[in-house]
């Protein structure tokens, strides 16, 4: 049975009415001209040379008239093909055909491997991921465009039913006019959106997608440990929980403010009261009861009674916490405006919400109406549990060098030296003496304004503020970036302490360089040493592992040892020390920035490293491929709780003595590889800026943070997400797989290649890495990468191209030599399928691209405002091709 028939059904369909809506517009001569285009990509693609240089022709012979719609035709195609396979992975052909869900697959597979039911029951309780949403920009799809989508799948999932034929046609009309409508629509944004636009953004993914998928989820876990166990969550459950960085990471981006994580916080609280509020209303439509328990004819017996409703008091005490709900949201929207009201902030607590609905509850199962308390009020209470009056806890992540600046702009006014210029040993001493001392470091009061800091030093204080102004449960951690040292931890407690936080707030180190990452256990082995570090963490520790510039540092292999050793040690060390230790995944979903499959990536870490519980990024457009529809978010949800009850209860061998030592000269002779060409190629920063258009990238409005930490900085300034970006535009992919093909070669010239191929079949951790590279592979294209180098790179920089090729076609080779295949992802056919059906139309797109910015350079970047925007598109384009770009 082929199961991707249906897939290739709904490409097709919608490809179809995309072409009628261009031949509408644009008439059927230029449709067929689209055809021809595609029809030659498809045969290029099956290794037709001559049908290769007719497309290139083709395209070069375009007219600037047409340049601009024959990439948005293929930008356009490639959005509804994401959005055809998007509702292929949640469609009833293949649920049905995929069977039992990862949940009752866990289940069923702890049982066979003979796990006591007490250690799952355990494990179950023990649950603790923490999906953190941020806002990196990678998001090249509108808003509106999003909603367009979203509505797409709601008619295929529809089309799928046995309707009579009017019905059908009527959807299939709905089909036309959403694709018409965005044929109609710029696919780029005019303007770049500011972090409130880009929380804003976030609050939507919850609203339209999780709020009602999270208690869909949690009905299906209950049902399955049910059936499998005869156990029940409990109420108050929470396995998954959301974070946010939204309005909250500040980590080089000037534009989270102070003012701006106020407002955010405010917001969020808006939107939980909003959201909350609607589900209260239709409680108080439904609990109609008058059978009620003697504690809530108690607690209903002050309250104001309705005209004819002298005996409903579930709906009195729910009709109570509506209106104190209604006030509240009046307030907020008063304080987001920034305007006056009489109205006052009522509901500030968690508990205030979960009390009378945990009441009702238990009235409701006292009185025997349990199928009545199981039904929309317990989805509430479930709501409650994860998202709070916060709806989303938020982070703050800032750089720890501005920390140490702030410190010392204090100890220079109060004449103590400069605290920057001091050693570990001396700032240690310093910041544990202030943390324990009663009085404050500096006057709070009319003193303090005889103190007139910088301006980054005021925005980090003020920060601190605005966190001492809330109460705990409104955020996460407080991470710091490029932390290498127990005293960039004890800082940033000290700088809580001095604004008045008066709460623990967990601050998490981020070990992101390889030497921070290979020096990391030492730090914290340091910190849980000093006593009053001891007692502030309240025996649990948070550490962020870096995917993103520790590739970008040393190369995929290289960093993806050094975060497996680290998270090792971390654990160990943990252990000893009777410490809970949640690690902090800092991924992206590029392969590059430790992207890849959820599952194989949670079970390819240290036996262990999951049982302080999970928390890990959401990043970018990989939020609305996991979350974007609420079926898709449910499947994405159970996904994680089973990868993370597998790791715990069935965790992954440790590496053999032999593989960890392959492993290691693998690193070392990969990370001394890579560097050679990053860091110490003198042409290699002048052929990236040729071969990619990681200049253009700036004129994307993607999202609120520059590209550059430093303006003026190179390679080594770049963030990690535009660096990957770019290098995916031009299907080389360099980043994720450069060094990787010289550390495997050194070892099996070594005479290891059986080494190797058991590394595979036997260390999950190996395995990852090489089917992220068979990915890596598949995507790549290095006769279109040869292509922009063609017409992008001078004479002298071009033998530097070749090189990086070659070595790209020898790690392939290498590849399928090591997995014992004929072809790339064998395997794997759902992947291959995705890649297939996309690369006709994202080819094209980037053989427009490299045509497109070779007349912007010959123009010195001054294109026709058309151009310009095609060029755009193309990005955009190839962005929804390649999937995880960032």
């Amino acid at each position: 049975m082929d199961n991707h028939a249906p897939l290739r059904a709904n490409v097709g369909l919608l490809g179809q009415l995309l072409g009628e809506t261009i031949q509408d517009h644009h008439g059927q001569a230029f449709l067929d001209k689209v055809e021809t285009i595609r029809q030659l990509a498809k045969s290029a693609r099956q290794g037709n040379d001559h049908d290769q240089e007719r497309l290139i022709n083709t395209l070069k012979q375009l007219s600037d008239d047409e340049l601009l719609p024959v990439a948005r035709a293929f930008n356009q195609f490639l959005n509804l093909a994401n959005v055809a396979e998007q509702f292929h992975t949640v469609s009833r052909h293949t649920q049905q055909a995929a069977g039992a869900g990862p949940i009752q697959q866990v289940l069923e597979h702890l049982t066979h491997a003979n796990v006591g039911e007490d250690k799952i029951k355990a494990a179950v309780a023990d649950l603790d991921i923490d999906l953190v949403l941020t806002a990196h920009p990678t998001e090249v799809t509108r808003r509106t465009f999003i909603h367009k989508h979203v509505q797409l799948n709601d008619c295929l999932a529809a089309l799928e039913l046995d309707l009579p034929e009017a019905e059908k046609a009527t959807l299939l009309t709905r089909v036309e006019q959403l694709i018409a409508q965005a044929w109609h629509s710029n696919e780029i944004r005019t303007q770049r959106p500011t972090p409130v636009d880009e929380a804003r953004w976030g609050f939507a993914v919850i609203e339209n997608s999780l709020w009602p998928a999270l208690p869909q989820f949690m009905r299906q876990f209950d049902q399955q440990l049910q059936a499998q166990l005869g156990v029940s969550l409990p109420l108050d459950a929470a396995p998954v929980r959301f974070t946010s960085w939204m309005g909250g990471d500040r980590d080089g981006n000037p534009f989270v403010t102070a003012k701006v994580t106020q407002e955010v916080l405010l917001l969020g609280r808006w939107m939980a009261s909003s959201l909350f509020l609607t589900d209260i209303q239709e409680l108080v439509s439904e609990l109609s009861m008058s059978q009620a328990t003697d504690e809530l004819h108690l607690a209903t017996e002050s309250l104001p009674k309705m005209r004819g409703e002298t005996n409903e008091p579930y709906r009195a005490l729910l009709r109570t916490l509506r209106e104190d709900l209604r006030e509240t949201l009046t307030y907020l929207n008063a304080q987001v405006q920034g305007q006056r009201t009489d109205a006052r902030d009522l509901i500030t607590t968690t508990e205030q919400l979960r009390q009378p609905l945990e009441l009702c509850y238990r009235s409701l199962q006292a009185c025997g109406l349990r199928k009545i308390a199981d039904g929309l009020l317990l989805d509430v209470i479930r709501k409650v549990a994860c998202f709070g009056i916060h709806l989303l806890k938020l982070d703050i992540r800032q750089d720890g060098e501005r920390h140490t600046q702030a410190l010392s702009e204090i100890t220079d006014y109060l004449g103590l030296g400069h605290y920057g210029d001091w050693n570990e040993a001396d700032k240690q001493r310093f910041l544990l003496n202030e943390l324990q001392s009663r009085r404050p470091l500096l006057p709070r009061h009319s003193a303090i304004s005889q103190w007139q800091p910088s301006a980054d030093t005021q925005e980090v204080l003020d920060t601190c503020c605005v966190i001492a102004k809330h109460p705990a449960d409104a955020f996460g951690i407080y991470t710091i970036s490029m932390a290498g040292a127990p005293s960039d931890v004890l800082a940033v407690q000290l700088l809580l302490k001095e604004c008045g936080v008066n709460f623990p707030m967990p601050v998490a180190p981020l070990f992101e360089t390889l030497e921070d990452l290979n020096n990391g256990a030492e730090v914290i082995e340091q910190l849980y040493a000093l006593p009053w570090y001891r007692d502030y963490m309240q025996g649990r520790q948070y550490v962020m592992i870096g995917y993103s510039d520790s590739s970008k540092d040393a190369g995929m292999m290289a960093a993806g040892w050094a975060q497996y050793s680290a998270m090792e040690k971390l654990v160990a060390i943990s252990d000893r020390e009777q410490i809970k230790l949640t690690l902090f995944h800092g991924r992206g979903g590029s392969l590059g920035r430790g992207g890849g499959p959820a599952r194989e990536a949670i079970l390819a870490q240290p036996p262990g490293s999951t049982l302080g519980g999970l928390r890990v990024t959401e990043q970018g457009e990989m939020i609305r491929f996991k979350f974007g529809l609420p079926k898709v978010a449910i499947d994405s949800l159970a996904l994680y709780a089973s990868a993370v009850l597998e790791a715990n209860l069935l965790p992954p061998p440790e590496p053999e003595p032999e593989w960890r030592a392959l492993m290691e000269h693998m690193s070392d002779v990969s990370c001394a590889h890579y560097r050679s060409l990053i860091r110490e190629e003198p042409d290699f920063v002048h052929y990236f800026r040729a071969a990619t258009p990681e200049l253009e990238l700036g004129k994307l409005p993607l999202g609120s943070r520059p590209a550059k930490r430093n303006p003026k900085g190179g390679v080594e300034s770049l963030r990690a997400i535009p660096w990957i970006f770019a290098w995916t535009q031009n299907r080389l992919m360099l980043p994720a797989w450069l060094g990787a093909h010289k550390g495997l070669e050194a070892v099996i010239n070594a005479g290891n290649k059986d080494t190797l191929i058991a590394m595979n079949e036997g260390w999950p951790f190996f395995r990852a890495r090489l089917d992220m590279l068979e990915m890596v592979f598949l995507k790549a294209d290095i006769s279109l990468a040869a292509y922009y180098d063609s017409l992008l790179v001078s004479n002298e920089l071009k033998p530097l191209g070749k090189r990086l090729r070659d070595e790209l076609r020898d790690s392939m080779t290498l590849i399928l030599q090591l997995k014992e295949e004929a072809e790339l992802l064998s395997n794997e056919p759902w992947i291959k399928e995705s890649i297939k059906l996309r690369n006709p139309y994202t080819d094209p797109l980037n053989v427009l691209q490299a045509e497109l910015l070779n007349r912007s350079r010959q123009h010195e970047g001054e294109l026709h405002p058309l151009l310009d925007q095609a060029l755009m598109v193309t990005i955009a384009g190839i962005a929804a091709g390649m999937r995880n770009t960032g």
